[in-house]
């Protein structure tokens, strides 16, 4: 084989392991949290208008799809929207969302908190910390990571209320 042909072909390899690695990063970055999923203004303005907008990774595209097509009894309370934004929110979330198993809810239930990643993060939590007053709830991400509302759930930015 002549050089140019063997400099080339080791180029080619090197991009492509290149582009490898930075998908591998990029996706490990996002599962992590240390990668923002791209906005979308009515999946913050509609489910942020309640709770903060659960970053899409969090649960997988069956339970978004499922959760979406229930929001007349969204956790005892009627979260209806009008169709377009309800396809638009539901294709965001389907898109975005977690898949590797950590994210699958147990028993096929639509609650964050019972995910493998939920339980595993926060199980030393004492029953106490769910209960303060500033808590109140395993779904107030907010009263802890002081960055939950931009998705970001780092230890670094973890204030647990005393």
């Amino acid at each position: 084989m002549d050089t140019k042909r063997r400099w080339t072909l080791d180029i080619a390899a090197w991009v492509i392991g290149l582009l490898a690695s930075m998908v591998l990063i990029a996706h490990e970055a996002m599962a992590s949290g240390r990668l923002a999923t791209p906005p979308n203004a009515q999946w913050k303005t509609e489910c942020g208008s309640c709770h903060i907008a659960y970053p899409p990774r969090l649960l997988p595209a069956q339970a978004w799809h499922r959760m979406m097509s229930q929001l007349d009894k969204h956790f005892g309370t009627d979260a209806s929207l009008d169709p377009a934004a309800a396809a638009e929110i539901g294709a965001y979330l389907e898109r975005y969302a977690g898949s590797s198993r950590r994210a699958q809810p147990a028993a096929g239930g639509l609650r964050i908190t019972e995910t493998a990643w939920f339980i595993h993060e926060h199980g030393e939590i004492p029953p106490a910390t769910w209960k303060h007053a500033a808590v109140r709830s395993a779904a107030n991400c907010a009263a802890c990571h002081t960055a939950a509302e931009q998705g970001d759930f780092r230890k670094r930015n973890l204030r647990i209320p005393k």
